[in-house]
């Protein structure tokens, strides 16, 4: 609890205890009686509530009058302000009994409320405030021989930092020395320390537990990985779900509404003859307080906001509740297959040359051709290949998205890819239906053989599949580059329902347009989830895009709308259990605070309803409704 906080609760304390009091002396001590005269005694009862009134609820008649002048009266400042003024009010009336003391208790429990409602909103984002933590101070520069703290802003890319125990990676870069073991809860949620060593990437935002470490940054501060996800949080509450802009646009056309209502209840009926004026104005005044929409305004955006709170303490990052909304509407989720169901880490499993004795020529081919690309799959060929890669001997390098790559490496053309660019270069050459990943090598238009190379699912894959089926996804579909047979194998093995292979970045784009337009039948969201540069179209296009890993490409979680910062596929379940979930919770509140105004609403206007049922009908159903939106916030790790 903070210190406004505090204040606030100390002023309700106060104010309570002084109501109470008050409340005690004029139930039962005889003041008509002394005082001579029972509307004297009523003037001294105007007085003492007067106090308590004014102490609990002082600054809610100031921003009443402050949006007054500003021309935004219609809140529930103004209807607090005229429901209670006008309880107090009715002293003015001699055949009405007094009412200060409901008016005062209003004041009470809406503070009450209000109180509730800010704590509510402290502990949502305290979650995130602890994700916003992850921002680094300063960054260790060597300097003449000496360590020196500089804003991680100032440093270049290229300039080495030394991160010491204890302290937080200021940068994403590359280990040069020392070893490690980094604290990355703040950023996935993984309570396991992972283990760095020399070459191993480092995250900024993890915090380095035991040794020292000297680190080559790789990006500038703003662009880093912690500073992309400060960013994204920072950015959350400005999308907000139909729902949440519903309610604000009902808010808007209800509070006049119930205003002129009000009004017209309390001044027709009695110069219709139809009562005192007293009477109905006070039944007015108990219209208006019932009328109070803060439970929905109050608890709609806040369940929104734990939800999103909740999901950042298991490494979810949503970018809106707009995108937690859809979320909780998903029917159908679309993989990526490398990086995002399978590790992305190729090995190179065998060498089928067209004729014996080839293999080794096989592999120093590839690698060649391979030796300037940053593909998962060249990495893997070159590491197969025991030699050293003369780039001297490699010209007329010419990558082909989607298909492969040419280059001329001694003298002879070569050619390494997959079935399409055989066929674009006119090789002919033999199907095959080997399990895995086949990349054929051909040179001067004879082909040589092929490069079988596998690539295995996480180890999380298939209980993400199950879970994503028994939270009520109707459909999972791989969409991948590979060949047929080596996605089918994958499919196979995790559950998916549905495979698409052999597929160019922008045949992924049509193969989502097509399960998107899938007709009547479909009534759900489609979700994407991938990790590479080429995924950001696909995941644009998505109702909902999900980004793998705070290590994915730079564009693919700008694209997203939900990133989840460790690489397991079965936060994928977990963060549409916890979407639906908020949903069910801002539903409950709507039907609940509405069905209970409505009742007590048709109460008050023909009389039944007296100003502690309004009571209960505006604060406590708005405390209720709090208190059910702070379940959005309780996730299991």
């Amino acid at each position: 609890m903070n210190k406004k906080q505090r204040r606030m609760r100390n002023r309700i304390v106060i104010a309570l205890v002084l109501f109470a009091i008050v409340y005690a002396v004029t139930e039962f001590l005889p003041l008509d009686s002394w005082l001579g005269s029972a509307r004297a005694a009523v003037y001294v009862e105007f007085a003492l509530f007067l106090v308590p009134y004014l102490i609990a609820g002082y600054d809610v008649l100031l921003r009443a009058g402050r949006n007054i002048k500003s021309g935004h009266m219609l809140d529930e400042n103004f209807l607090m302000s005229v429901a209670t003024i006008g309880a107090f009010s009715l002293v003015l009336f001699p055949d009405s009994g007094p009412h200060m003391a409901e008016g005062a208790a209003v004041m009470l429990f809406y503070q009450v409320g209000e109180l509730f409602q800010s704590y509510a909103v402290g502990k949502s984002r305290q979650s995130i405030a602890e994700m916003m933590d992850i921002a680094p101070d300063y960054a260790n520069v060597m300097d003449d021989g000496r360590l020196v703290q500089v804003d991680p802003t100032e440093v270049a890319v290229g300039s080495r930092i030394v991160v010491k125990a204890g302290e937080r990676v200021p940068l994403d870069g590359v280990v040069v020395d020392g070893t490690s073991q980094l604290d990355t809860s703040a950023l996935t949620g993984e309570s396991l320390p992972r283990t760095v060593e020399p070459g191993s990437d480092v995250i900024s935002g993890c915090v380095n537990m035991t040794g020292l470490l000297t680190v080559e940054t790789t990006k500038p501060f703003g662009e880093s990985t912690v500073s992309r996800i400060l960013e994204l949080v920072e950015n959350a509450s400005d999308k907000k779900a139909r729902t949440e802009n519903f309610i604000t646009r009902f808010a808007r056309w209800y509070t006049p509404i119930v205003v002129g209502i009000a009004a017209l209840l309390a001044v027709i009926p009695p110069l219709a003859g139809m009562g005192s004026w007293s009477d109905w104005v006070f039944r007015g005044l108990t219209f208006l307080v019932v009328s109070c929409p803060c439970a929905l305004v109050i608890s709609v955006p806040l369940s929104f906001f734990g939800g999103i709170g909740g999901a950042s303490k298991l490494g979810i990052l949503v970018k809106g509740s707009n995108y937690l909304e859809a979320l909780a509407s998903v029917d159908t989720v679309v993989f990526d297959k490398t990086g995002t169901l399978t590790n992305g880490s190729f090995v190179v499993t065998s060498v089928k040359p067209a004729h014996p004795g080839d293999e080794e020529r096989i592999l120093r081919l590839a690698a060649h051709a391979e030796a300037f690309s940053d593909h998962p799959i060249a990495l893997s060929v070159r590491a197969a290949f025991s030699g050293d890669i003369d780039t001297a001997q490699i010209c007329d390098v010419e990558e082909r998205s989607g298909h492969g790559v040419m280059a001329t490496i001694g003298g002879e053309r070569v050619s390494v890819g997959n079935d399409k660019l055989m066929h674009t270069c006119g090789i002919i050459f033999d199907e095959t239906d080997t399990q895995g990943t086949v990349l054929h090598v051909a040179a001067n238009g004879t082909y040589l053989g092929f490069i079988v190379i596998a690539d295995e699912p996480k180890p999380d894959a298939v209980a993400a599949i199950r879970a994503l089926h028994e939270a009520g996804v109707r459909r999972t579909v791989m969409l991948t580059g590979d060949r047929l047979a080596a996605a089918q194998s994958v499919a196979s093995r995790l559950g998916i329902d549905e495979v698409h292979a052999q597929l160019l970045p922008q045949d992924k784009v049509e193969e989502v347009e097509r399960l998107l337009s899938g007709g009547a039948a479909r009534t759900g969201k489609l979700a994407f989830v991938g990790d590479g540069i080429n995924d950001a179209p696909v995941l644009t296009r998505a109702d909902v895009g999900i980004a793998m890993g705070a290590m994915g490409s730079d564009a693919a979680i700008e694209a997203a709308d939900v990133v989840l910062m460790d690489d397991k596929p079965s936060n994928i379940a977990r963060a549409i259990r916890i979407s639906r979930k908020t949903m069910r919770i801002v539903w409950q509140n709507i039907v609940f605070a509405l069905g209970v105004k409505f009742a007590v609403l048709v109460l008050a206007a023909i009389g039944v309803a007296n100003m502690w049922l309004a009571v209960f009908a505006d604060v406590g159903v708005a405390i209720l409704a709090i208190l059910n939106a702070m379940r959005c916030m309780n996730v299991r790790k």
